[in-house]
C-alpha cells in the first residue's frame, strides 16, 4: 500500500515539477511549485520525518513560496517587457538539456528496483529525537546559530533604518 502512494506522489512531484518548467505564465509557476513541495511533505511523512514535513509545509509553502507570489504580482511582468534572447543563449541551453537527457537516462539504467527500506529504528525521523539531539551534544552550536540570525536581523533592521533628515 505504502509503495503504491509512493509512486503516485512521485508521479505527481514529477507531473508539477515539469509544469513548474513550462507554464507560460509565471503566476502559474509559482504555484504548481508550491503544490510540488506539497507533494515533498507527503514524501517526509511516507519516510517518517514529520519534523522535515511540518517545517516544509510551514517555511517553504507557506512563507517563501507566497513571497515568490507577491513579488510576481508587484513585478508585473509582461511580454513586451520581456527582452529578446539572442541564438547563442539559445543553442547553449540546447545543449545543457541534451547534457541533462544524457545522465537520466545514464542514471536510469544503472539503477536496479530493490525491495523498499525497512527501517531499524520506527523512530528515527521524529521530533522528540531531534530535539534531544539539539539540546544535547549540539546545544553550542545551536545556541550560536540563534546568535548570528539575530546579529543579521539588527544588521537588517539597521540597515534598513533611514536616516532623520535634519533641517
Amino acid at each position: 500500500m505504502s509503495t503504491q502512494v509512493f509512486y503516485f506522489v512521485a508521479t505527481l512531484s514529477i507531473i508539477f515539477s515539469l509544469m513548474v518548467i513550462f507554464a507560460k505564465n509565471p503566476i502559474h509557476s509559482v504555484l504548481y511549485l508550491i503544490l510540488t513541495f506539497f507533494t515533498f511533505t507527503v514524501h517526509y511523512v511516507l519516510l517518517n520525518a514529520q519534523f522535515l514535513a511540518v517545517v516544509n509545509f510551514i517555511v517553504y509553502m507557506g512563507a517563501i513560496m507566497v513571497l515568490f507570489l507577491f513579488v510576481l504580482m508587484l513585478l508585473n511582468l509582461n511580454k513586451e517587457t520581456e527582452p529578446s534572447k539572442s541564438p547563442l543563449i539559445k543553442i547553449v541551453g540546447v545543449i545543457a538539456g541534451g547534457c541533462l537527457v544524457v545522465t537520466l537516462i545514464g542514471s536510469l539504467k544503472s539503477a536496479s528496483i530493490t525491495s523498499p527500506l525497512i527501517l531499524k529504528n520506527p523512530g528515527l525521523g521524529l521530533v522528540e529525537n531531534l530535539g534531544k539531539e539539539l539540546f544535547g551534544p549540539f546545544l553550542l552550536p545551536f545556541e550560536l546559530s540563534s546568535l548570528l540570525l539575530l546579529a543579521a536581523m539588527v544588521g537588517a533592521v539597521l540597515l534598513s533604518k533611514r536616516d532623520e533628515v535634519e533641517a
